[in-house]
């Protein structure tokens, strides 16, 4: 019997990672394949995709004649031309993930989705999930935003998959419905893709749709309103730092704790969830909640939380000298994630800044204003940060930093290592998306790593009188 997409045209939109492996599966698929992207280079790195019988085009602002579907790359905007161009034409406009989603269910045995989402925390939560489940025996594979394309692992054959959705990739799903969800928290993000926060929450709210299990985080009023958006007959489930009531995973006696699919089981100790942290227990009861939606055991909670080994640059240490710690959070793309790192630390010289994406930091400051030691400020919108730190922080030593790139980075902290004391801790957290200076925020962390790395030699070179 044929499947769904054998036949069809179908205009695959952007050539990048996810790009690719939507092409590759509908070729598979029996469909009929272009693939546009307006980087002629991108498009020239799938020049295999062309003996395959894809039809490769750069540029194209609107969808060749007979197109019945596209599907889209998590990047491209809903105003593009491109897009714009093929909805009102009403040609139906897809996905990857929702392209994966359609592939899985015309499987004989579909996997089961459990879908995390929310501005910070998703790669965390979803890879303790995944550690969780291979702990439980279970054949699982992270995949979605954290790296691995959902259509490859669909197409890999995985019993679950631990998806980490992005409000990019959730705007363009349509009937994607995970068995559990979760939206861990909701803060201002990706203001310029979305429009408004209200749309940037909207976007979130589709990981409920569908659900026989709805998470929702009970201390984050976002998550607990958007989680409204489960079906009428989706099991309803909570997780919180203090103590759990029924329907609910908490904190209780320095133990996470189950009340919800147990009568107050210990799933782990707080020791077992690393990096320490609140966000990081919150990460470890949200991964925990939908484990125990899917019927693993207690046990294989604390030894997934135990072999959980962290992403980089996620309030990595990086270095310790002289009584000061250097830590790289260069993952802190938002205020919302800086918040969460700098309340860690007591005492913190903060090398912050980049691209805001229209969001604020006024109440970011305002909140870290007194373990600010001092702040450093790198990228194209460090003069917003300057005014907020000059409304609520005007004691706090600010210097900035005009630079671009690993040798700006240098500078930063060779300024932040000038401030630091004794007990501080110089910490990259810098609020703000990474493109105005750096490849991604790995590559932000690296710069940051390798300057911390030259200036402490440089430091003992100077002691030693070399």
């Amino acid at each position: 019997m044929a499947g769904r997409f054998e036949g069809r045209n179908v205009l695959v939109a952007g050539a990048g990672v996810s790009g690719r492996s939507a092409a590759e599966a509908l070729l598979a698929a029996g469909a009929a394949v272009t693939v546009t992207d307006a980087s002629a280079d991108r498009l020239a790195a799938l020049a295999s995709l062309q003996a395959q019988g894809a039809e490769l085009v750069a540029g194209l602002s609107e969808p060749p004649a007979g197109t019945d579907l596209v599907v889209t790359s998590p990047g491209w905007r809903p105003d593009s031309p491109l897009l714009a161009v093929s909805v009102a034409a009403g040609v139906e406009v897809i996905g990857e993930v929702e392209l994966a989603w359609r592939l899985d269910q015309d499987k004989a045995t579909p996997a089961t989705w459990l879908a995390v989402t929310g501005t910070n925390g998703k790669t965390t939560t979803v890879s303790m999930l995944e550690s969780i489940l291979l702990a439980a025996g279970v054949d699982v594979v992270a995949c979605g935003n954290v790296g691995l394309p959902v259509v490859d692992a669909v197409r890999a054959g995985h019993e679950v998959l631990a998806v980490e959705l992005s409000s990019f990739q959730l705007h363009w799903s349509d009937s994607v419905a995970a068995f559990a969800a979760v939206v861990l928290n909701l803060a201002a993000d990706h203001l310029d893709w979305h429009g408004s926060l209200v749309a940037y929450g909207d976007a979130k709210a589709k990981v409920y749709a569908g659900n026989s299990v709805a998470v929702a985080n009970a201390d984050d009023a976002w998550s607990t309103r958007l989680s409204a958006a489960a079906a009428a007959d989706a099991r309803r489930v909570s997780f919180t730092l203090g103590v759990p009531q029924e329907n609910q995973l908490g904190v209780e006696d320095a133990s996470l704790v189950d009340r919800a699919f147990g009568d107050g089981v210990v799933l782990a100790s707080l020791a077992d969830v690393h990096p320490a942290g609140p966000h990081n227990v919150a990460n470890a009861l949200a991964a925990a909640a939908l484990a125990r939606a899917h019927g693993v055991a207690a046990a294989a909670v604390a030894e997934g939380l135990r072999s959980f080994e962290p992403g980089a640059h996620r309030s990595v240490p990086v270095a310790e000298a002289a009584g000061v710690s250097y830590v790289d959070d260069s993952k802190a793309t938002n205020p919302h994630a800086a918040d969460a790192a700098l309340r860690a630390h007591p005492r913190v010289v903060w090398i912050a800044g980049g691209l805001l994406k229209g969001a604020e930091v006024d109440d970011l400051v305002a909140a870290n204003a007194d373990r600010l030691a001092a702040v450093v400020l790198i990228g194209r919108d460090r003069d917003r940060f300057a005014a907020a730190l000059a409304r609520h922080a005007p004691d706090v030593p600010v210097r900035e930093v005009a630079a671009g790139d690993d040798a700006g980075m240098l500078e930063a902290v060779r300024v932040a290592n000038g401030f630091a004391r004794p007990g501080s801790v110089v910490l990259l957290a810098p609020a703000a998306a990474s493109m105005d200076m750096f490849t991604d925020y790995a590559h932000r962390g690296r710069a940051f790593a390798d300057a911390v790395r030259a200036v402490l030699a440089d430091a003992t070179a100077a002691t030693h009188g070399r």
